[in-house]
């Protein structure tokens, strides 16, 4: 870097899938380079902080191995440098012959969230409803946790999560902040300098938001509906219930208390492998403290009673009354606050809903034939792949990984280097980064609509997904106003048609802050139902064509992967500290201090397996086998292993990676990727 060059400050927002989106400010050195990146100062909830894997951004847009042209798989399996328009031609050939062949839903557009910009990551849907190719469900990340607590609350929002600040007590259950939302940690630290705040995690193993707090309770995986209703259990039992505020606020806690009676700590004891005096004293610090609030996690939901968990955790404020406190309640999404108009975007008005849906976390049944996911429909033979990488991150990779190596699909990835699922494309196109296109974001974990401008020129041919979108459209005849405008052009339409001005006040503010009143984040106003009252009693019809089997009241739901004599431990897919998803995976600093793949193993455990630390192991189940290397740690159950990913998979000996082990049965009520709910045997290597 030239030090004397100028550098001034552009700004943005981080577009990776992290709730705390956060509010940059991006050191621009010429029109094609960057420096550190920094959290704004300026934005009250980023509040000058950005994780450690943003702030050295420079590593991913500057990397020697980003893509840099388009791609094209020759006679002999090779990749060969082709033009944009050769290579948007033959997509467009390929995705019209398939149509020809099977149908318009043959082909399947799929993406997720490599970037959160709504123009960016959503257009792809604008191209799907215009030409009726398969719809997706995109279920690999939060359809669990909306239905649990959708179920309840009615409305994904909730209290300002400022207001941890002058919390008394801050409960991170199921998430692990310090790696993965890094923002909460600093309105944490407020509350416990300025207040004397304790903060308790709830999480199967000794994360780094553990380490630091006052107390950590590591329960089985899959058992935190048990802690819950124990939890109530106590509240009933010890006067810590607020009679007044269930019978205004919610359906039935008479019939709730009656459920509740027989769902004792020793029973909770017997099913979480908590101690009953440390279930006990959490639920009277609990019970005790009006300002208590609890920032909900998504690790906890991502198991096959995911739903039903997050809905009972969701209770718990109902019951103590806490919702009407400053700094209490509970803090899950902000998703409705924004009522966006997306039509522009994804071409909504155009949609026909009578066009099949395929599950995305179920990417390896869908291309390998499954009819229950099919249906009466055509096979998958022709994709377009955004923002993501299915060979890495979907569950039964070595089923992904099939039905990604057929040769009679057509495969084109859109990608910025050249990952395991760009492997098997037909095409590659090189995309750019955040900085390199304009987009538009809305925040989950906070409330800010953050504009992100173009900072730096595009990297020799990459080319934004908008562009892609737009070019197919026109050589497939698809006809939409959206793919006749530009990024800004669209977000300044869609800002203006959602009530939020237009995008030139955007641009001078930089955010829009969107936070509800009091009355209606604490739903002092009423729950998201036509009474108001919140259901302890959901009706699950409402969430999900999967709802007969849903628990009636707050439950351990039995449905999860549990141990047996064959399968003994109880298995944690976390995520890792320095990567995020499968991003970051290329940068020399995160390879570095992540090192290499190895599964948390209690040292009880490995005595009886005659293990020591660093040993080789293979970790197995009815979907295959992965071999990792130990590392002893006491921070969690007997019983319990963790392994923290994602890991390309070549980083694995043998090429096959964690999610080899993940199944991709569906969560009910309404789909949901079931990634920390495996069980696993674990011999020597």
């Amino acid at each position: 870097m030239d030090t004397d060059a100028k550098i001034d400050i552009a700004y943005s927002a981080c577009p990776h899938d992290c709730p705390s989106t956060c509010a940059l400010e991006v050191e621009r050195i010429d029109r094609q380079t960057i420096g550190r990146v920094h959290g704004s100062r300026d934005n009250s909830y980023t509040a000058g902080v950005v994780c450690a894997k943003v702030a050295r951004y420079a590593e991913r847009v500057h990397h020697p191995d980003r893509l840099t042209h388009p791609l094209r798989r020759n006679g002999s399996g090779d990749l060969e440098r082709i033009s944009w328009d050769a290579a948007l031609d033959e997509i467009a050939e390929a995705f019209v012959t398939a149509t020809q062949r099977h149908g318009a839903e043959t082909v399947w557009p799929y993406f997720y969230a490599g970037t959160m910009g709504l123009v960016q990551r959503d257009g792809i849907n604008r191209l799907r409803h215009a030409m009726n190719y398969s719809g997706q469900h995109s279920t690999i990340c939060t359809t669990l946790a909306q239905a649990g607590w959708k179920a309840g609350a009615g409305a994904l929002r909730g209290p300002d999560p400022r207001e941890m600040a002058v919390s008394d007590l801050i409960i991170s259950w199921g998430g692990n902040p310090a790696s993965t939302q890094v923002n909460v940690m600093t309105h944490i630290q407020r509350a416990r300098k300025q207040r004397g705040a304790k903060l308790v995690v709830i999480d199967p193993y000794r994360t780094r938001t553990a380490k630091v707090a006052d107390l950590h309770l590591p329960l089985r995986p899959g058992t935190d509906g048990a802690l819950a209703c124990a939890m109530m259990h106590v509240f009933f039992r010890d006067g810590y219930a607020d009679a007044d505020y269930m019978a205004r606020y919610s359906d039935c806690p008479d019939r709730l208390h009656q459920h509740l009676s027989e769902k004792t700590p020793e029973w909770a004891s017997k099913i979480t492998g908590l101690d009953v005096q440390a279930i006990e004293d959490f639920a009277k610090l609990y019970g005790e403290t009006e300002r208590a609030f609890i920032r909900v996690g998504y690790g906890f939901t991502r198991s096959r009673n995911g739903a039903a968990s997050m809905h009972a955790v969701s209770c718990l404020p109902t019951v103590t009354g806490k919702w009407l406190h400053e700094g209490a309640g509970a803090f899950y999404s902000n998703a409705d606050i924004y009522h966006w108009d997306k039509s522009l975007i994804e071409g909504l008005d155009v949609l026909d809903r009578s066009v099949r849906m395929l599950d995305q976390s179920r990417i390896g049944p869908v291309l390998t034939g499954d009819k229950r996911d099919l249906g009466d429909g055509p096979p998958v033979t022709a994709m377009l792949v955004q923002n993501t990488n299915p060979a890495v991150v979907a569950p039964e990779s070595a089923l992904t990984n099939q039905g990604l190596a057929r040769d009679d699909l057509f495969l084109c990835v859109h990608e910025q280097f050249m990952t395991e699922t760009a492997d098997y494309a037909d095409i590659v196109l090189p995309a750019t980064t955040f900085l390199e296109h304009d987009d538009i974001y809305q925040a989950g974990g906070h409330q800010h609509i953050i504009l992100g401008p173009k900072a730096i020129e595009p990297l020799a041919e990459t080319r934004a997904n908008h562009f892609v979108i737009c070019e197919l459209a026109k050589r497939l005849g698809a006809e939409h106003p959206g793919f006749e405008m530009t990024e800004n052009e669209i977000i300044d339409a869609t800002l203006r048609a959602s009530g939020w001005g237009g995008i030139e006040a955007l641009r001078e503010n930089r955010w829009i802050e969107c936070q509800p009143d009091f009355d209606t984040a604490h739903f002092i106003d009423g729950f998201g139902f036509a009474d108001g009252k919140f259901r302890f009693a959901p009706d699950w019809s409402r969430l999900g064509a999967d709802h007969e089997v849903m628990p009636t009241l707050p439950d351990h739901f039995e449905i999860i992967d549990e141990a047996d004599d064959e399968h003994p431990f109880r298995m944690v897919a976390a995520p890792a500290h320095n990567y995020l998803n499968s991003s970051f995976t290329e940068t020399p600093t995160s390879q570095k201090k992540e090192a290499r793949p190895s599964v948390k193993l209690h040292p009880d455990d490995a005595a009886r397996l005659d293990l020591a630390d660093g040993d080789a192991v293979r970790l197995g189940n009815k979907h295959g086998e992965i071999l990792v290397h130990t590392e002893l740690f006491d921070g969690l159950q007997p019983g319990v292993v963790v392994v923290e990913c994602i890991w390309p998979n070549r980083a694995f000996e043998g090429g096959k990676g964690l999610n080899t082990l993940l199944s991709a049965e569906a969560g009910p009520p309404n789909g949901g990727a079931v990634i920390h709910d495996t069980a696993v045997w674990i011999r020597p290597a």
